[in-house]
């Protein structure tokens, strides 16, 4: 990524005047009693994004965090996603409802929603996707989106509704799986791409080419896979409930990797094998 990367980069929708914040914030397993303080943290220290969930039961949290930070809600962008449909799009846009009343009240919306998954099938993702797509036209999502879709999963919302392609496809990423078919697909098309797991939860932290970049740019091995992230123009989604990693996580602006370094990375890939929650499935 050649232009300059800041705290404030974005990235554009597509079919779309909004933008997304390339630095996110994830509350993955943060509990319900440290979730507050670690978005808090993170809002604090200059993210301006948070990534939620449904499944994550922490939606109320992030919500508390938002309101008492003393920011504008329009300076901080909110993702949640639907678990699972309702049984009817009625009670999946219910569904939608809740996490958005859990995230900013009656008469509030998020900046994007997403399918969680596509494992549940065909007849509950076009379910779900509606219930995204009323959603957003009755404006409690700005913008909407998937979660661990593969390419088949995204050409199979085609023609029903009036957005397409999803805005955003949020998938595992970092330099062990790197989702390469899926990505190009999304870049093709205008998907933004989001990185979930791009510490790859700490299980490479002793990996030698990591460590080697590294010492050589004086920096943490999370700061490099954030950077790297970062430079292939994905939203990065970096989780910690630790204050000082936080912070840290977010200091990545001061530094660029290298083209031969950012190969050296790239080079690590292990295709779906290297994933350590879900590697997308194409057909």
């Amino acid at each position: 990524m050649t232009t300059k990367l800041t705290k404030e980069s974005t990235l554009p929708l597509p079919n779309s005047s909004l933008s997304i914040p390339c630095l996110g914030f994830g509350v993955y397993q943060s509990p319900a009693d440290v979730c507050n303080k670690s978005c808090t943290t993170a809002l604090s220290s200059g993210y301006r994004h948070i990534d939620t969930a449904q499944f994550y039961a922490n939606e109320t949290q992030v919500g508390e965090a938002v309101r008492n930070s003393g920011l504008k809600r329009s300076d901080v962008y909110i993702t949640t996603k639907i678990l699972s449909a309702g049984g009817s799009v009625d009670k999946s846009y219910q569904k939608c409802l809740d996490s958005v009343k859990k995230l900013d009240g009656e008469d509030g919306y998020v900046d994007l929603f997403l399918i969680h998954s596509p494992n549940a099938g065909k007849a509950a993702r076009e379910e779900m996707w509606q219930a995204l797509l009323r959603a957003h036209k009755e404006g409690k999502a700005k913008a909407i989106g998937v979660s661990n879709f593969g390419i088949g999963h995204i050409e199979g919302l085609k023609g029903l509704g009036d957005v397409w392609p999803p805005h955003v496809n949020q998938i595992e990423l970092h330099p062990w799986c790197q989702q390469r078919d899926a990505v190009e697909y999304c870049h093709k098309n205008g998907i933004v791409v989001e990185a979930y797991c791009p510490l790859v939860r700490n299980q490479k932290a002793d990996n030698e080419t990591l460590v080697g970049l590294a010492k050589k740019y004086n920096k943490s091995t999370a700061q490099i896979l954030i950077r790297w992230s970062l430079q292939k123009e994905w939203v990065t989604l970096p989780k910690s409930d630790t204050p000082s990693r936080i912070k840290e996580n977010g200091d990545v602006f001061n530094f660029e990797i290298s083209d031969e370094d950012m190969k050296a990375l790239n080079d690590l890939d292990e295709g779906a094998g290297g994933a350590i929650v879900q590697a997308v499935t194409n057909s």
